[in-house]
């Protein structure tokens, strides 16, 4: 298990993102300090977002969860390549995201995918080597930098999610990537922090109520 980390008033990151946006430094206050562990299992962790690709989180959990037990427990490169695609398939995968499957399972087992690698590499580049795999796009490579490798500074502006959160503390309905890089410039260098905020509020429930700066 990864090292349990915390995010509060007292970290720099926190300091910094509350003094350049007034509306994120309000959603902080409304979260509250943030804990959370690392996905340690790159592989794994890719999987579960090709499973998860066009799937609310809930049916992608179960799905994900069919496959670990099909793979005694987690879920690596040399087992899931000892499944078959129809053993695949018959836990509800469909059929173009086992092909996707296979292509990460491939690069990784022929070390055209090294995530041990990736710890050291820039994010331009970790994300322009799994984005060659097909069925590896944009958003999948974001959440891995994010979620996987901890990088402070990735603006996930492609994830429905995300653009959830920065509607309702922007009051907003422009999603375009151009507006949304623009209103988030500020955050740098600590976009994936300010997103992860994010996240945590759609997560609790809190974007169901009107966001109010001054409440």
């Amino acid at each position: 298990m990864s090292e349990l980390k915390r995010l509060d008033d007292q970290s720099p990151a926190i300091q910094y993102l509350q003094a350049k946006d007034k509306h994120l430094a309000k959603a902080i206050q409304m979260v509250g300090p943030l804990e959370y562990r690392l996905a340690d299992n790159g592989y794994g962790f890719l999987v579960s977002q090709i499973i998860g690709q066009m799937l609310s989180n809930k049916v992608a959990a179960v799905l994900t969860h069919r496959l670990l037990a099909q793979c005694a427990g987690t879920i690596t490169a040399p087992a899931v390549a000892q499944l078959s695609d129809d053993a695949i398939r018959s836990i509800g995968i469909s059929h173009s995201k086992v092909t996707y499957i296979r292509n990460l399972t491939t690069a990784v087992l022929d070390q055209t995918v090294d995530f041990a690698r990736y710890a050291t590499l820039p994010d331009v580049t970790v994300m322009h080597e799994l984005t060659a795999i097909k069925g590896i796009g944009n958003w999948s490579a974001k959440m891995y930098l994010i979620f996987s490798l901890d990088r402070p500074n990735v603006l996930p502006y492609e994830d429905v999610a995300f653009l959830q959160g920065y509607g309702w503390v922007y009051k907003t309905t422009d999603y375009t990537a151009k507006a949304v890089q623009k209103k988030c410039r500020k955050w740098q260098p600590y976009s994936s922090i300010a997103a992860r905020y994010l996240y945590v509020a759609l997560d609790r429930g809190l974007t169901k109520a009107p966001f109010h700066l001054f409440k």
